[in-house]
């Protein structure tokens, strides 16, 4: 399984070395009032890539914080929870949580 996840590696970085090699030519990039970008094609494919990736871990962040949050509020509630000492369980005998015969 190792071999074969260093050999799906190798191949996608052989994949994307020959897109750089293959997208050599100059790109134009378009802004507003009239200015423009010109560089390499295979740069602007990265710089977009990059800056989509940016964007997305940029909308995350706040549902990151919320989760954390909440993590570390049930981590609390664990802990104190934990911290006090047990109560004799009271445990109810009706018929659905009875185990049917035999079993």
């Amino acid at each position: 399984m190792k071999y074969f996840l260093w050999l799906l590696k190798a191949a996608i970085f052989f994949t994307l070395f020959a897109f750089a090699l293959n997208n050599q030519q100059d790109a134009a990039v378009h802004f507003f009032f009239g200015t423009q970008w010109r560089a390499p094609m295979v740069l602007v494919v990265l710089t977009a890539f990059a800056l989509g990736l940016v964007v997305g871990v940029l909308g995350m962040v706040p549902r990151w914080w919320k989760h954390r949050s909440a993590a570390r509020q049930a981590q609390h509630l664990l802990q104190a929870r934990d911290a006090q000492p047990p109560s004799p369980a009271v445990v109810p005998s009706t018929p659905d949580s009875m185990p049917p015969h035999g079993i």
